[in-house]
């Protein structure tokens, strides 16, 4: 397995906000993916349908209100990350009037990094825009 994946952005709404994002199946919507259906509790269903048709499925590991969510993560239909097969872990810190978010996605193999890199950018600034209540427009996936 390569190194994990980190990122951080600062958001200007409060943990409580972001984390709503993180925990809503239409809030999750609204910055990645056409449809999600999460239920946030250890063993709860983690499952997006991408606008490319692409679906990710997984389940929450650990939920700690307004402060982390761990979730595995991986695609159906794609044997080089299959459903559940990596970790991504989103925690956030406050930071003033904001949070700072930081996500960790861990086990993928080395030839899928990149392109996962780009995907976890893409989604973690229209979290942002999102959680801070502007519309980010429509998905065009990166690459």
């Amino acid at each position: 397995m390569s190194e994990p994946i980190v990122l951080e952005r600062v958001i200007a709404a409060s943990p409580s906000v972001v984390f709503s994002y993180l925990t809503n199946s239409e809030k999750w919507a609204r910055w990645q993916g056409d449809h999600a259906t999460i239920r946030p509790e250890r063993g709860g269903i983690f499952a997006l349908s991408m606008s490319n048709g692409t679906r990710a499925r997984g389940q929450f590991v650990e939920v700690e209100q307004d402060r982390r969510v761990v979730f595995t993560w991986g695609w159906v239909d794609h044997p080089g990350v299959p459903p559940g097969s990596t970790t991504v872990e989103i925690e956030l810190f406050a930071e003033g009037d904001g949070t700072r978010l930081r996500l960790t996605h861990d086990g993928l193999p080395p030839d899928e990094v990149a392109i996962h890199t780009a995907g976890w950018e893409h989604y973690a600034d229209r979290l942002v825009t999102t959680a801070e209540g502007r519309d980010p427009g429509p998905d065009v996936l990166p690459g």
